[in-house]
């Protein structure tokens, strides 16, 4: 392999594809200090902001993806493509990489397509259980597919699909010696069970109402809370911080968090479906419904099918969640049982996995 790698990652929309595409490139530059990482993401979108600050410079492509009710922004979408697809061809023009790598979200389409299409080694990376419209169609298209889950490969070519996890934080791994820190960084009592709210850095207007409404029941039960609001919802609920509550708009250290948690309820990104397996704890799943193609109730069914965890739609909160939660709390057996199942689905080593991937693909082309 040449001294000087060069590399254009490209992924975005959401964290759910900016995290990974980041992490791979940290692992990339771990091991080629040296190598010319560029990310390309679409503008206006939180990429642009996210990708600097860790570092790494981004080009934006003027585009979007199709709504999938009428709309007269679909009528700009043929438009966008095209600009899309020439301002592709010209980075990879002015950049020369080796290799380029998607992680989803709508940039990634247009500079895929034209990657694989110059000849250049290209891998796609999918999060989700099942995989978005991106991804479906750059895989016909792509040399390597690295996925979290087995059943990607009844949709995707199963020939180059391979099964790596998805990358998480490798401060996760041994979260639970952290526990005896954990309760006193959050000042929480070691005789009391303690459950860990997650609805995401803005925050789960439903999850909120939802632990809003049992507060008084957790108190009767002795039960204590790390509870992430979210930046949206903060200001409502931040008055219910007290002795047994730790009301947080964000959680800066979420491997404590983690530690002091006897049992999470968590929304169902893959992201953090990877983390919480990684993690080892009993989950409760309430899967967010405004997502496209239900990819977080899939995500969780997908856990959920190896009885590795709980999982409740928002639908069905009114009539499930206390006979499920108050039962699964009391039960040490049933918490051991889900945390030990959820843990054996964890692939710790994906970033480095995927990284192997890629440098297989670079010598194939050298």
């Amino acid at each position: 392999m040449k001294k000087e790698l060069r590399v254009i990652l490209s992924g975005g929309g959401t964290g759910g594809h900016i995290y990974p595409a980041i992490a791979i490139a940290d692992e990339i530059r771990r091991r080629y200090p040296d190598a010319k990482i560029l990310f390309v993401g679409a503008k206006d979108r939180m990429e642009m902001e996210k990708v600097p600050q860790a570092g790494y410079k981004i080009e934006g492509l003027w585009i979007s993806g199709i709504q999938r009710k009428l709309s007269l922004k679909n009528l700009s979408f043929p438009f966008k493509l095209m600009s899309s697809l020439s301002r592709s061809r010209k980075i990879i023009k002015s950049f020369q990489p080796d290799v380029v790598i998607g992680t989803g979200g709508f940039a990634s389409g247009p500079l895929l397509k034209v990657a694989s299409s110059s000849g250049i080694p290209s891998l796609i990376q999918e999060q989700n259980s099942y995989p978005g419209i991106t991804n479906r169609i750059l895989s016909k298209y792509v040399n390597t597919i690295c996925a979290a889950y087995e059943n990607v490969k009844t949709i995707f070519p199963a020939e180059k699909t391979i099964i790596t996890g998805n990358p998480v934080r490798q401060d996760l791994l041994e979260v639970n010696k952290l526990r005896e820190e954990a309760l006193k960084y959050f000042n929480l009592s070691k005789e009391k069970k303690t459950v860990l709210i997650l609805g995401g850095s803005l925050g789960a207007r439903r999850i909120n109402k939802l632990i809003e409404t049992y507060l008084r029941k957790f108190d009767q039960e002795g039960i204590q809370l790390i509870w992430q609001i979210g930046k949206l919802y903060y200001d409502d609920y931040r008055k219910y911080e007290s002795e047994n509550v730790r009301a947080k708009e964000f959680i800066n250290r979420m491997d404590l968090a983690y530690a002091a948690a006897d049992v999470i309820i968590s929304r169902a990104g893959a992201g953090s479906v990877s983390e919480l397996s990684i993690v080892g704890k009993p989950v409760l799943f309430i899967p967010s419904p405004n997502v496209a193609e239900n990819h977080q109730a899939k995500n969780a069914l997908s856990v959920t099918e190896n009885n590795a965890a709980i999982m409740i739609t928002e639908e069905e909160l009114t009539e499930r969640f206390e006979p499920c939660f108050f039962n699964l709390i009391k039960d040490e057996r049933m918490l051991k049982r889900y945390g030990d199942n959820i843990k054996s689905l964890a692939l710790p080593n994906a970033t480095s996995d995927i990284v192997d991937e890629v440098e297989k693909l670079i010598q194939k082309k050298t």
